[in-house]
């Protein structure tokens, strides 16, 4: 790998939640199937949900789905087409919490399934805090590998968009 600087951002979170491979290949720039049909409703969900809220805030390495500011308090939200895979998306949602707390930003997320139609309060807290610190370490560990690790079969292999890479 060229040597530049590596960056843990929220999306490593998630995947790193699901499938260490998966942070290696995207940490690559290997790409997932862009024509996998869950990579487009995931996408079509997040730019057609949500109509009346503000898109994409950047901060750092990270861009959040939504946000708005209620009673002076700023509001971050992440959709994910389904619940099932929550607490990566917790994970995730912490991680962006933690960005704009070393900011000096004070924000609460809430977790969006809008085809679902829930919502859930995501609140970065100390065990979430040293859950991060520990989940962060071991993704720059990844990303230092010369290789990806090997594939593993876990439940979420059917749907990836890695699939046919991985198993190939």
């Amino acid at each position: 790998m060229e040597e530049k600087e590596l960056h843990v951002s929220g999306t490593l979170v998630w995947y790193y939640n699901i499938c260490p491979r998966e942070v290696w290949l995207i940490s690559h720039q290997i790409t997932p199937d862009q024509d996998d049909s869950n990579v487009s409703l995931g996408r079509f969900i997040q730019d057609y949900s949500y109509p009346r809220e503000r898109k994409e805030l950047s901060v750092g390495h990270s861009k959040m789905d939504v946000f708005k500011v209620d009673n002076g308090k700023l509001i971050i939200g992440e959709v994910k087409k389904t619940s099932k895979y929550r607490q990566s998306a917790r994970m995730q949602l912490a991680f962006y919490l933690e960005e704009l707390k070393q900011r000096g930003v004070d924000a609460r997320g809430e977790l969006r399934f809008p085809r679902e139609k829930l919502r859930e309060e995501v609140i970065l807290d100390e065990d979430m805090e040293k859950e991060l610190d520990r989940t962060r370490r071991e993704i720059l560990h990844i990303l230092y590998l010369p290789q990806p690790p090997p594939p593993a079969k876990i439940k979420f292999c059917k749907k990836c968009a890695y699939a046919e890479f991985c198993w190939s």
